[in-house]
């Protein structure tokens, strides 16, 4: 045991390699990608520290070469859920007891190991597992995954630092106890970082964890486990169960010693997740706790004062960045008739030079969507316009699905701004318009806030100060992450903590100490030097 009060080293965000041609971080990389891809991994699942093969396996491909198998993944059911809440249980009280520098230094060593050695492998997987661009992968899978595991020790030795005052005679004291019971972290395709940070939080808090990554990100996911062993967290602390929703949450939501969830991911399963704890309530040993961040209708307000240029960019880099797939991404544009022309021209043409393809080939500005289901939900929104009367597609519309599941940057044109691909998560590379005359703008910024159910991210653009004044507070509940002449896309941890309400989630700000507060069961202590003798109080004399 160590007397002092330690200090967290101060976290700053990691700098982000640019891989320009001829640089050695591009020459390591592409020979990470040749060794990873040639390569077919077998991935089973990690219950109390050991690997357990079901031998019901499933292929991960690469999205953009699809008949490209990466690995074989031993899905997990009811039998290895119910192994796993036995071995989060034997865990716990030797981790919940194990003082916080300990824990923090194994997060801070993996953020380390993430910085050097490990870094062309999760950029590499995150590369071919998901169609992720090179840039795309290192702000992800390397730069903000280390932010998160080091801006979270920060924030841990903030959290336990608060301390109530006391009075004379008396020494009151917080005590940040972890949660009775395992925490449930269920993590989306999307982003390696989410997949990291949702069940490393709580854990950092002295939680024990079922972490079920999506089956389309299970690769990545794999490699970000083998880093935290590698890092000395400890064997049934985090226990990694690849599988489908219902054949691992199912016996997970069971449990009677369920104290919490970290989900990402859709509104929909995420209501249902809630639904069944909601059922069984009477049953769990504790409340728990539910934290979510899930869909988005991510705007774009042009006022008429605002740049053409930076709106055209920001939509084109908003909407079409990772193919869409990003609950932050663009996905519908409120453009004045004054600006209309200039944006929209703007835009096309920049639209006509970008590139889409393989993502090895670091030319290229997009690439495919993560699976079939997503192509396919992609593509029936596409068909809806071209068949629908109140929208018109002005740019793009094709899908491919012969080699990988390519779906070209569409821009499509509504008439209404509450129609059906204006209020809708697509979660693609689908960009909608709509035209406001510039008088109009009260009922337009009503159908910013009110015509779709989400509210993650938006943006406005604007020059003039007391107009992004006036927006910023008509607009104040309609996102919880806000964009002031800038795209809606790329929170930073630590600059920007991440989170929406209404239908988007919880708005328990992942990479913040808001996040972790979900985590603790806080006991107050007051302890007081010398008690009284006497029941008797001075009024009664």
């Amino acid at each position: 045991m160590i007397n002092g009060h330690l200090q967290v080293p101060s976290p700053r965000n990691e700098p982000v390699r640019d891989y320009a041609p001829e640089s050695p971080e591009r020459e390591s990389l592409r020979q990470a990608l040749r060794q990873m891809e040639s390569e077919t991994l077998e991935i089973p699942a990690i219950i109390g520290g050991e690997a357990v093969k079901t031998g019901n396996l499933d292929p991960c491909v690469m999205p953009h070469d699809h008949q490209h198998v990466l690995a074989n993944v031993h899905l997990c059911g009811e039998q290895e859920s119910r192994q796993a809440i036995q071995a989060a249980a034997q865990a716990w009280p030797a981790w919940a007891a194990m003082s916080w520098q300990d824990r923090a230094a194994i997060f801070l060593k993996a953020a380390d190991l993430l910085a050097g050695p490990w870094r062309d492998r999760l950029n590499g997987a995150t590369i071919l597992g998901q169609s992720k661009t090179v840039y795309q992968a290192e702000i992800d899978a390397a730069c903000e995954m280390i932010d998160f595991w080091r801006f979270n020790c920060h924030y841990l030795s903030e959290l336990y630092r608060e301390q109530p005052q006391s009075a004379p005679g008396v020494w009151n004291m917080l005590d940040h106890r972890p949660l009775e019971g395992f925490v449930f972290a269920v993590t989306p395709f999307n982003f390696t970082a989410i997949g990291g940070n949702l069940p490393t939080a709580p854990a950092l808090m002295g939680n024990t964890v079922i972490w079920k990554p999506a089956t389309t990100q299970v690769y990545a996911a794999w490699f970000t486990m083998q880093l935290l062993m590698e890092a000395g967290l400890p064997p049934g602390v985090i226990n990694f169960l690849p599988g489908h929703g219902a054949d691992v949450g199912d016996p997970v939501l069971a449990s009677p010693d369920l104290a919490g969830i970290h989900f990402t991911g859709s509104t929909g399963t995420f209501q249902h997740l809630w639904r069944k704890v909601g059922e069984r309530i009477d049953r769990y040993r504790s409340y728990p706790r539910i934290v979510g961040e899930t869909g988005g209708k991510d705007f774009v307000f042009a006022d008429p004062s605002a740049d053409a240029k930076a709106v055209s960019v920001a939509l084109l880099r908003g909407a079409f960045e990772y193919q869409g797939q990003k609950c932050s991404a663009a996905s519908r544009g409120f453009i004045p008739a004054s600006l209309w022309d200039r944006v929209t021209d703007d835009l096309l043409a920049q639209l006509e030079t970008v590139s889409m393809g393989d993502p090895r080939d670091f030319s290229h500005f997009m690439s495919a969507v993560i699976d079939r289901n997503s192509f396919d939900n992609i593509k029936s929104y596409i068909d809806y316009a071209r068949q629908s009367e109140n929208h018109q597609i002005i740019f793009g519309g094709g899908c491919d699905d012969s080699t990988g599941f390519f779906v070209q940057p569409t821009v499509v044109v509504a008439e209404q701004p509450d129609s059906k691909l204006m209020c809708e998560e697509i979660f693609g590379p689908v960009l909608t318009l709509y035209r406001y005359a510039d008088d109009d703008i009260e009922a337009t910024l009503d159908a910013v806030d009110s015509a779709s159910p989400y509210a993650l991210t938006g943006a406005i653009f604007a020059r003039d100060r007391g107009t992004i004044a006036r927006l910023s507070e008509r607009l104040r509940f309609a996102a919880g992450n806000f964009y002031i002449n800038d795209k809606p896309t790329g929170a930073v941890v630590g600059q920007q903590p991440f989170g929406g309400g209404r239908a988007s989630g919880t708005n328990d700000k992942a990479g913040s100490m808001l996040n972790l507060l979900r985590w603790v069961s806080p006991r107050a202590i007051k302890e007081t030097f010398v008690p009284p003798t006497d029941y008797r109080y001075p009024h009664m004399g």
